[in-house]
């Protein structure tokens, strides 16, 4: 396929603007259709759910490692590279990115190391990709970027070289063409909730645009009351106009009126009244009703939209109520961890140091979902190390240490001296 029709076919969604705004908190009453009059624009609230429902998700997913193939420990030479270039935050951005957007993309290149590969991560703008239909393999992508001049740039992905083009007013020029020894497109898409005929994806947010586009309209509505009717208003019938002016004759202005100064009238067929002030609980249950509904559709625990009840759930109970957005958070770490491993077969294949056998298995090692705490984590890898069922490193993975401070524990292990030194010798090891 010719470049200018691979850069036809854009990865970014229709909606990638609105996305954007609902994940920022932007205002949009406006284009909902709710018309505010200049004085009560300030009055204008919009909840920002979609950033939670988001946010909730990605941040329980942390990669921890890659595992070859019959091995127990996670490979050093791949976590290298996640370490270069600097994939502990750039992988949180692709994660959130797809959360968001449906979609993100990380390519590999050659680095200036040859042993270590440039990893670089990107969002579906300017993004072109095209699957295989058989083996949902990328065959060829396309991204296209300016310079810091302002000049616009094209790049063409194969599974042999990454030819680069530059755009002059004759159309696109070939600058130069870099061959790699990758075997495969060195770009990766990661694709959040894609079905069998749809491998674009789709929003996480997309479930309660509308609930938070409604409860944006209630709390706008409540503000507007709150000013207006909330507060008891007076009244008096049977002054004259002369009640309202101060000594030198000015009368009173409107906000020292509507404020409540006007205290006395010394007119004594004035009578003075007030009006109840407006019950907002109705506003409050509604906005509430369209709080349970984002539960409902998004899997959070309601303890995270704030309905909290006078007495504090238990440990158990508050796991219970996390079931659900855990199973979510897990099933994502299965399908982005199934992109990572691709970035990391890509790498180790560019880097000339694995075949396409040697990395076929390789296993993305996530941390763990759940949210349980040290001691349970602790007491369940003893218990599956003094039964076998565990190595030794495997246990160290469990409790949650990364793959530096599991290299520093069986180094103590195996150094008895070190142990001695550090106070270890005595205790329980995992030896």
């Amino acid at each position: 396929m010719s470049l200018q029709s691979l850069m036809r076919r854009t990865a970014q969604p229709s909606d990638y603007g609105r996305n954007e705004a609902y994940y920022e908190g932007a205002s949009r009453l406006a284009a909902l259709g709710v018309t505010l009059p200049p004085q009560v624009r300030v009055l204008e609230l919009v909840v920002n759910w979609p950033r939670l429902v988001v946010d909730s998700i990605e941040e329980r997913l942390d990669v921890e490692g890659f595992r070859l193939a019959g091995e127990s420990q996670t490979d050093d030479r791949m976590w290298g590279w996640w370490q270069e270039n600097h994939l502990n935050e750039e992988s949180s951005l692709v994660h959130l990115e797809a959360l968001l957007q449906s979609i993100a993309f990380v390519i590999v290149g050659p680095g200036a190391d040859p042993d270590v590969p440039a990893i670089t991560t990107h969002s579906s703008k300017g993004m072109s990709y095209r699957l295989d239909p058989v083996t949902r393999e990328v065959v060829e992508a396309a991204r296209e970027y300016r310079d810091e001049s302002g000049q616009r740039w094209a790049a063409h992905y194969t599974d042999t070289d990454i030819t680069y083009y530059w755009q002059s007013g004759a159309g696109w020029r070939t600058d130069r063409t870099v061959p790699h020894s990758a075997g495969m497109v060195p770009v990766v898409p990661f694709v959040n909730r894609a079905r069998i005929d749809d491998r674009c994806g789709r929003s996480e947010i997309a479930d309660v645009i509308g609930i938070t586009d409604a409860a944006s309209r209630t709390l706008t509505n409540m503000q507007i009351a709150q000013e207006l009717v909330a507060i008891p208003q007076r009244y008096v019938v049977g002054a004259s106009a002369g009640d309202f002016q101060d000594e030198s004759g000015r009368f009173k202005t409107a906000w020292e009126a509507y404020i409540g100064n006007l205290m006395i009238v010394e007119n004594e067929n004035a009578k003075p009244g007030q009006f109840p002030g407006a019950n907002l609980q109705t506003f409050t249950e509604v906005v509430n009703l369209y709080g349970r509904l984002v539960c409902s559709v998004s899997g959070l625990p309601p303890n995270f939209l704030g309905f909290i009840s006078e007495n504090p759930a238990s440990a158990d109970a508050i796991r219970a109520g996390e079931a659900r957005l855990v199973k979510r958070a897990e099933r994502k770490q299965r399908a982005f961890g199934e992109s990572w491993e691709r970035v990391m077969r890509c790498a180790a294949r560019m880097a000339g140091g694995s075949s396409a056998s040697d990395s076929a298995r390789l296993e993305t090692v996530w941390r763990d979902a759940s949210t349980p705490t040290l001691a349970a984590r602790s007491d369940s890898a003893v218990k599956l190390y003094q039964s076998g069922l565990l190595p030794a490193d495997m246990a160290r993975e469990l409790i949650g240490l990364t793959p530096e401070q599991r290299a520093r524990a069986a180094e103590l292990e195996q150094d008895p001296v070190l142990a001695a030194d550090r106070g270890l010798q005595g205790l329980p090891r995992f030896a």
